[in-house]
């Protein structure tokens, strides 16, 4: 299949790769035209230089960018994605953005005769490079079920929520859990801590009972360790929050302990610390 992907971040580079690696016919586009040029060395296909030349001719343009911002930019700004595709294509917008620009994206999709799926993931750098994410997605059935097949090559789950809007909610939902868990554990760690326990075995057992996460299994060791150069960034981390903290001030849902969180972030960010990995919270509390 012909297909597009915009946007070679951290978590764009290897989803496209492994669409060039299951034999479909890509070509990126990057801001970076160094990036373009280091996917097309490592993987083939082909760069184009703009979103509207990339997607000419494409059955399927995906993306992932930054914000709400640039999801308008790279679809609807000038020289956009829109501009270059197909009446009957399909335009799968992976960034984490808001609801509601998932909306006004495809409402301009539907205008053009192409269909729009938004479809945040979750499963940080090691999924998308694993392809193992899990994909949440907004949009009608039709164009979902044409698309999954190609979403599976770089997931391991891939789930319709519902209308236009509905996969951005939901991974607003999982980052309000995953704000909860990753200060739960740093509180705990850092307990064992000052209890005098040992914490790495304290996390060996705990691991095997209720309070066992993802994040405990993938991230608790390295918090003892005090790493934190990899992973999803405070940055990334905070504008997802702000997001969530905006749908719920529309919606009416109490996040306080989100809300709670993104402060903590916030912290952090002051500190200079914005490209640490999430679990760097505990550090707040180690220092305190």
């Amino acid at each position: 299949m012909k297909v597009a992907f915009l946007g070679l971040g951290v978590m764009g580079y290897p989803m496209a790769g492994h669409l060039a690696r299951a034999g479909h016919d890509v070509t990126v586009y990057n801001r970076s035209a160094a990036k373009a040029n280091a996917w097309v060395a490592a993987y083939g296909g082909a760069k184009a230089p703009s979103p509207q030349a990339a997607a000419r001719d494409a059955s399927i343009v995906l993306m992932c960018v930054g914000n709400d911002h640039d999801v308008r930019a790279v679809i609807t700004g000038p020289k956009g994605a829109l501009s270059g595709m197909n009446a009957g294509a399909i335009l799968v917008d992976h960034t984490t953005a808001s609801a509601a620009v998932a909306r006004e994206m495809s409402s301009a999709a539907s205008a053009t005769g192409v269909q729009f799926l938004d479809a945040p993931v979750s499963g940080g750098q090691a999924g998308a490079e694993n392809g193992k994410l899990t994909i949440m997605v907004g949009g009608d059935t039709s164009s979902f079920a044409r698309a999954e097949p190609v979403l599976a090559h770089y997931a391991r789950a891939v789930t319709l929520m519902g209308p236009a809007g509905a996969g951005q909610l939901t991974k607003m939902v999982n980052q309000i859990c995953i704000a909860g868990l990753v200060e739960g554990l740093s509180e705990g760690i850092n307990f064992a801590m000052r209890a005098g326990l040992d914490p790495e075995r304290v996390i060996d057992v705990i691991s095997k009972g209720a309070a066992q996460s993802w994040q405990m299994e993938n991230r608790g060791k390295t918090m003892i360790a005090g790493k934190f150069d990899f992973g999803f960034a405070v940055d990334w981390m905070r504008k997802d929050l702000s997001i969530c903290l905006a749908e719920a001030r529309a919606n009416g849902a109490a996040l306080p302990v989100t809300a709670i969180v993104d402060q903590f972030y916030a912290q952090l960010q002051r500190r200079g610390e914005g490209r640490a990995d999430t679990s760097s919270l505990i550090r707040l509390l180690n220092e305190s």
